[in-house]
């Protein structure tokens, strides 16, 4: 995992619990599983306690169908005193044919620092 960019990436199978009627990929779980990496990057990009503060520009592109593999990359792509943002998307692939690398959802994740007082506090920014 690379951390000195701010880059973190995830992979996920599409299995039956994550389905919704249409044999596709919850929205929701999508949601989920992006949150959950974007605040993995913005964890080990700053070493701070991090929390999610709004999510951006939500796109589903593509559907997400039951027996694929998706693989979630978020990467830091702007930092402030207050607040920073990782880029999140959602590449897919089927279990069992070459076709990969076909982008289904992206998003921006907007995160502050935790102070000791439970209260937000200003982000470190790494040289």
């Amino acid at each position: 995992m690379n951390t000195a960019n701010g880059e973190t990436r995830q992979s996920k199978a599409i299995f039956p619990n994550t389905w919704n009627a249409n044999e596709t990929l919850f929205g929701g779980e999508a949601l989920k599983w992006m949150d959950e990496v974007a605040y993995i990057t913005a964890t080990r990009y700053t070493r701070q306690k991090m929390f999610t503060v709004k999510i951006e520009e939500i796109q589903f592109k593509k559907p997400a169908y039951k027996v694929s593999f998706v693989e979630v990359i978020g990467k830091v792509v702007e930092v402030s005193a207050v607040k920073l943002k990782v880029l999140v998307e959602m590449f897919v692939e089927d279990m069992y044919s070459d076709e990969s690398g076909i982008k289904a959802v992206e998003g921006i994740f907007v995160f502050a620092a935790l102070g000791e007082n439970r209260r937000p506090q200003r982000v470190r920014i790494k040289e």
